[in-house]
């Protein structure tokens, strides 16, 4: 086995880390991703003409449940208590489109990267949805994570 591959036992097979050994700490991380859309798309966020309601406020509590619920969906993550889960999604001209942006944290021994990340992602998938109707063409994307503390390998900014 090579050195650092943490999901493979001796044998190379897939599993999941034991993390017990680890002193719990406080850790956090943030992420971020776009939705590109048509400029009359943003108008209508902007004018807060969509069709299907206040879809910033939906999109927000979907990023919520996702950070809270990442370990059912990505087969190797640990189930986590978050102690805190921040969206907020802004209008950018620029793209246009939105960007979304989720700071997930935890006091635990092991790290909320992916929390943060799922979190950016159905976030963004739940503004696809609500606005596809009128725009099927958006494109999600940039997800990356931006920052990220805590634990043995400290802090780390993109």
């Amino acid at each position: 086995m090579e050195e650092g591959l943490t999901h493979l036992n001796t044998a190379g097979e897939v599993h999941m880390v034991d993390v017990g050994d680890r002193l719990p700490t406080k850790r956090e991380a943030t992420a971020k991703g776009c939705l590109q859309m048509q400029p009359t798309t943003l108008e209508l966020i902007r004018s807060g003409n969509t069709p299907k309601g206040d879809l910033l406020a939906v999109a927000r509590v979907a990023a919520i449940q996702a950070a809270k619920r990442t370990w059912e969906l990505i087969p190797l993550c640990h189930q986590l208590p978050l102690s805190g889960v921040e969206v907020t999604i802004e209008q950018d001209s620029s793209l246009p489109g939105l960007i979304l942006c989720c700071r997930c944290s935890t006091t635990n021994s092991t790290g909320v990267e992916m929390e943060s990340m799922a979190a950016v992602s159905i976030g963004l998938l739940t503004l696809y949805d609500m606005l596809k109707s009128i725009d099927p063409g958006m494109t999600l994307g940039q997800i990356a994570l931006i920052h990220k503390d805590g634990g043995r390998n400290g802090a780390w900014s993109r």
